[in-house]
């Protein structure tokens, strides 16, 4: 078991989501970022759908009662075991009795702890994940609190090596200069050519709104970027709404404001969907804190695909090196 003496500014169970279900309007849920979520689970012999805790922006106090291999990834939170620090994203053996804190996130905005055998709580609709909108998964379906207990699974694929570590060159880095890479489309035609440039030039500021539903943006208003036109038949008036369509995970949603839809979104609506974060990208920007700038790239179909294989071979050689 683990004891939460202290639970951290937002902490939750998750997995690498739950899947099947979007068509009954289930979101996936799951870790935020999923690279640094499999990545944990890799180091201390798991599969990598484990559950995880994923910590935000402040990280929590953790009591051990029987010997562990846990893992740190993700954004840096000053971890200490028994008040001394520890290496991330490295293997790191636990005693019985020790106990494993964390601070504010200095780099990055969630960080992610891995235990070896993986958090044990119920699996409900094929996942451990916590959806916090509904009360469901995860830990009695919400975020941590003093005095919970964690019981450790038995999920390990293979034992962990104490030490072992991720090169330099394959961990995680959250520089928020670097452009959000996104495949414009759905809706996008509802914007002008000019709304289009104006958007994709801006500079976006994450709001303090943003959270695991949708990544809110402070910028230029929107409204001046669209065409205007009568509404069809069932759309609204608002300048900004279409006949009701189906989003996607990462989709950028323009609400009155730009909204790139995160792992517990839902999953339709009628604002103007005008494109979508290519998938190893959404992880960066779930690590992008509150007031971070933000500019959003686009890129071709085609080039999104190669994005995705690029981080599916770091996955690989970092699964070879383990």
């Amino acid at each position: 078991m683990i004891d939460v003496i202290e639970p951290g500014l937002s902490t939750t169970v998750q997995d690498d989501g739950r899947f099947g279900n979007y068509h009954i309007g289930m979101p996936p849920s799951g870790a935020m970022d999923q690279f640094a979520h499999r990545v944990g689970n890799r180091l201390v012999g798991n599969e990598e759908h484990a559950a995880t805790l994923e910590m935000t922006y402040v990280g929590g106090t953790f009591e051990f009662n029987s010997e562990a291999v846990v893992a740190v990834t993700g954004a840096e939170m000053s971890p200490t075991l028994e008040g001394e620090p520890i290496d991330s994203w490295t293997a790191v053996e636990v005693p019985a009795g020790a106990t494993l804190s964390f601070e504010y996130a200095t780099d990055g905005a969630r960080t992610y702890l891995a235990v070896a055998g993986g958090i044990d709580v119920p699996t409900i609709m094929g996942s451990r994940s916590t959806y916090t909108l509904i009360g469901m998964g995860g830990y009695d379906g919400r975020s941590l609190e003093e005095g919970d207990e964690l019981a450790i699974g038995s999920q390990s694929e293979r034992t962990p090596t104490v030490d072992a570590t991720v090169a330099e060159g394959h961990r995680a880095g959250y520089d928020t200069n670097e452009p959000i890479r996104v495949v414009m489309g759905l809706c996008d035609y509802r914007l002008t050519d000019a709304g289009r440039e104006a958007f994709l030039d801006a500079e976006w500021k994450v709001s303090d709104e943003a959270d695991r539903t949708g990544y809110r943006f402070d910028g230029p208003d929107v409204e001046p970027m669209f065409e205007e036109r009568d509404p069809p038949f069932g759309a609204g008036t608002d300048i900004t709404n279409v006949v009701d369509v189906g989003y996607p995970i990462g989709s950028i949603q323009l609400a009155g404001e730009p909204i790139v839809l995160m792992r517990d979104a839902v999953t339709g609506g009628g604002y103007a969907t005008v494109g979508t974060v290519v998938s190893p990208d959404r992880n960066r920007l779930a690590q992008f804190p509150t007031n971070a700038s933000v500019t959003f790239e686009p890129v071709t179909p085609e080039e999104a695909l190669e994005i995705r294989q690029d981080y599916d071979r770091d996955l690989e050689e970092i699964r070879s090196s383990l």
